[in-house]
């Protein structure tokens, strides 16, 4: 499914670090935050210990609390919709556009704002650019806050902006297999300093310093002046975070070579819907998905299971946050959600991949589909 974008000049970015003797948040996160905001575009980011955390910080900066509601969608991973939930307000799941469009649909977003919604939660799926001028214009009719889910799309863009940078807040993360990674961690970004400001207490237990800053003699002391939390990210993974981000061009620009070569070879294939086929612009191709026509879960899961049989791994994204367990009490309608939950094949997708990789992957679902 996904290979690491790690060579030798990740390690040596650690072992620098470490031979620092200081590991916790520094001069590392520092520069991390700051190489991130020159490439985003944003007037300021905060590194965090995941973006599940981001996305939290996020509700408590816009000040969701204890019975507001905030619309979602559902197709999307489960953090998305859980930090919601952290301050006790209600999530309310809106469908996807289309079959074609795996967004989150405007149209629908209007259907349900109610005198309890707060704000939006986009998710711009696979890096693909969320229909941001309609729910900008939403979001100033009612006015409602925006954050931005930009799990997967670091450097995609939209109308000439960066993901991240067209709401309130936006918010990236570092796990494993994304695009950028550093085992664990992730970023928020803003254009606000009131909330950047308040985002650097809330980060670090509510203190006006941090061990880095007094260490330096810029402070002897602190205070805490309001209930934070620890979501602080460690120098070790900034400093592979740096190295990450200068590697992320080069590795955006195979994703798409890659994502063409697929189009090319699956296209034809009149079983298969390829969502966002017709997009152009900047992206960054963080997976691969497919829908399969006319079919159902058991026939999806099959298919998934003759191609592990080839040796390809394959993966779903995602299972419908309201239909496991703890979401279920809630009323939903969305119909084309639960289509592409139980239809969806996101297959192989990282830089590395090379075209007998890529033609092997396709004729094999191709074969497995006849």
């Amino acid at each position: 499914m996904f290979e690491l974008n790690f060579d030798r000049k990740e390690e040596d970015a650690v072992i620098k670090t470490l031979r620092s003797k200081w590991i916790s948040t520094g001069p590392m996160t520092i520069e991390f935050e700051k190489k991130f905001s020159e490439m985003s575009g944003a007037g300021y980011s905060i590194a965090l210990a995941n973006c599940t955390v981001a996305l939290h910080l996020a509700m408590e900066l816009l000040e969701i609390k204890k019975g507001d509601e905030v619309i979602v969608p559902s197709l999307t991973f489960a953090a998305t919709v859980n930090c919601i939930r952290y301050t006790g307000a209600v999530p309310v799941f809106c469908d996807i556009k289309s079959y074609e469009d795996l967004t989150i649909d405007p149209e629908k977003i209007k259907s349900l704002i109610t005198k309890k919604t707060k704000a939006i939660i986009v998710m711009h799926y696979a890096g693909f650019a969320c229909d941001m001028k309609n729910i900008l214009n939403i979001a100033k009719k009612y006015k409602l806050k925006i954050v931005e889910d930009a799990c997967h799309g670091p450097l995609s863009e939209y109308d000439g902006k960066k993901l991240g940078t067209i709401g309130d807040i936006g918010c990236f993360s570092f796990f494993s297999n994304k695009n950028i990674s550093t085992g664990e961690g992730g970023m928020l970004i803003t254009n606000d300093k009131k909330l950047f400001d308040r985002a650097k207490l809330l980060r670090s237990h509510g203190m006006t310093s941090l061990s880095y800053e007094r260490s330096k003699g810029h402070s002897t002391d602190y205070d805490i002046v309001e209930l934070g939390y620890n979501y602080r990210m460690d120098d070790i993974r900034a400093s592979i975070g740096i190295v990450q981000l200068a590697k992320l061009k080069k590795d955006l620009d195979k994703r798409s070579k890659i994502r063409k070569q697929y189009i090319k070879k699956l296209s034809a294939v009149e079983d298969l819907i390829i969502p966002f086929k017709e997009n152009s612009g900047i992206v960054s191709n963080y997976i691969f998905p497919v829908i399969l026509k006319n079919s159902n879960f058991k026939r999806r899961n099959n298919i998934r299971e003759a191609l592990k049989n080839k040796g390809i791994q394959t993966s779903v994204h995602y299972p419908a946050v309201h239909n496991f367990s703890f979401y279920k009490k809630s009323k939903n309608n969305l119909p084309l959600t639960e289509y592409v939950t139980d239809n969806e094949i996101t297959l192989p997708m990282y830089g590395s991949l090379n075209k007998n990789q890529i033609e092997y992957i396709s004729n094999s679902l191709i074969e497995v589909l006849k």
